[in-house]
């Protein structure tokens, strides 16, 4: 990853991933703990396990080898500040801290690399590890109903159904019934208590370390339409037609002075199956509210490979959202830095890389001027050409 200084306050992150299925396994030594107790592990309704990310259920108890899991958590963070320190502040300005699967602070509810999800489809509840249901089980003790304590909603349906095909995700389901809005309220609230926890952890070891800490939220976009959210649901965002699942995250993010980073910046709703009822730009826009209203700066990333204009476009007019609310029309630019996927030969083809180039001015330099950017570009695009030959050849 390539960090670039921009003339604003803007930073362009580039990032050279493979694939988009990015594996990076759990240490051997902890898989080894999961094969000796599996509940360590998320585990569904049907009794899977998945080895993304240890189970938050556990995050205080020493289940690991006479540790807790955010005890191992923090040293290892201790060890990569005191491995780095000279570098920290400098060469190192901003660390982003992994909270769950791929680095997000969420559940797994959508498992892609085996094939058990498929886009679009709802996903499923992560409770079934002994230590969520004893946690969900004391909780429903605590207001008088253990029958609410046995497990998740058992009429959620399975990880590719679409809401209308289950009792509890339909338009008038169990979501908002007092057993739902009990649920929601405990899946969701564990998974802010892990990132309490974890961000915690991290502001009181990068104190004074110069660098800036960010914690990466899911965009959960496919059937945000439907008024249960229920993709968002089942990763542990509390977000339906009446209740905000992002101020609580945005807030708790606020807490610990964590930069928010969030995906799908480039997306358009038109470009999606409208059958799945996916609104990228609304998602967008309520996510950069929240953070707003907490005081939280947000990063973006694109999250499909794009290099083309119009993709270019979207991610310079989230950077620049203007809200109704404001009566004083004021623009409001929540990415203080963006990542840009996938750096890989196809950017540095004539045209995209024109196209990048122009991308690249308009975001540093917040100029809306479209001819005088592509004259700007036209000019650097003939200075940086040995720059391209160089990298298209690494990459090949």
């Amino acid at each position: 990853m390539l960090h670039s200084r921009m003339p604003s306050i803007r930073h362009i992150l580039f990032a050279h991933l493979v694939s988009s299925m990015c594996s990076i396994p759990l240490p051997r030594w902890v898989v080894e703990e999961i094969d000796c107790n599996p509940d360590l592990a998320y585990t569904d309704k049907h009794g899977r396990r998945n080895y993304e990310y240890i189970s938050l259920g556990c995050d205080t108890l020493p289940v690991l080898k006479g540790r807790t899991p955010v005890q191992v958590y923090a040293d290892y963070m201790r060890s990569f500040r005191d491995a780095f320190k000279d570098l920290l502040g400098d060469t190192i300005v901003e660390i982003q801290v992994g909270m769950g699967p791929a680095g997000e602070l969420r559940y797994p509810s959508y498992p892609e690399s085996n094939g058990t999800w498929r886009f679009p489809g709802i996903g499923e509840f992560q409770c079934y590890d002994k230590y969520m249901l004893s946690s969900l089980k004391a909780a429903a003790y605590s207001i008088c109903k253990p029958e609410w304590g046995l497990g998740g909603p058992c009429d959620a349906g399975c990880y590719n159904n679409w809401p209308e095909d289950t009792d509890f995700f339909r338009r008038e389901g169990g979501w908002n019934t007092p057993y739902g809005k009990f649920f929601l309220e405990w899946y969701s609230g564990m998974l802010l208590a892990h990132g309490e926890r974890i961000l915690s952890c991290a502001e009181g070891i990068f104190r004074s370390t110069g660098v800036k800490l960010s914690g990466k939220v899911a965009g959960i976009h496919w059937h945000y339409g439907a008024r249960s959210h229920p993709s968002e649901l089942t990763a542990g965002y509390y977000n339906t037609r009446f209740q905000d699942g992002y101020l609580p995250l945005a807030q708790m993010f606020g807490r610990h002075g964590v930069i928010l980073n969030f995906t799908c910046i480039e997306m358009k709703d038109y470009e999606q199956p409208a059958e799945a009822r996916c609104s990228p730009e609304n998602l967008i826009k309520q996510v950069v509210l929240a953070a707003r209203k907490a005081s939280v700066p947000v990063a973006g990333e694109n999250a499909l490979p794009r290099f083309d204009e119009e993709a270019h476009r979207q991610v310079v007019k989230n950077s620049r959202l203007t809200y109704e609310d404001d009566p004083h029309g004021t623009v409001y630019e929540p990415m203080c830095a963006f990542t840009f996927l996938r750096m890989n030969q196809n950017l540095f083809q004539a045209d995209n890389w024109r196209h990048f180039v122009q991308f690249v001015r308009h975001m540093a330099e917040g100029n809306t001027n479209v001819g005088e950017i592509h004259h700007k570009a036209s000019e650097l695009i003939h200075v940086t050409q040995p720059l391209v030959q160089e990298a298209a050849a690494a990459l090949a």
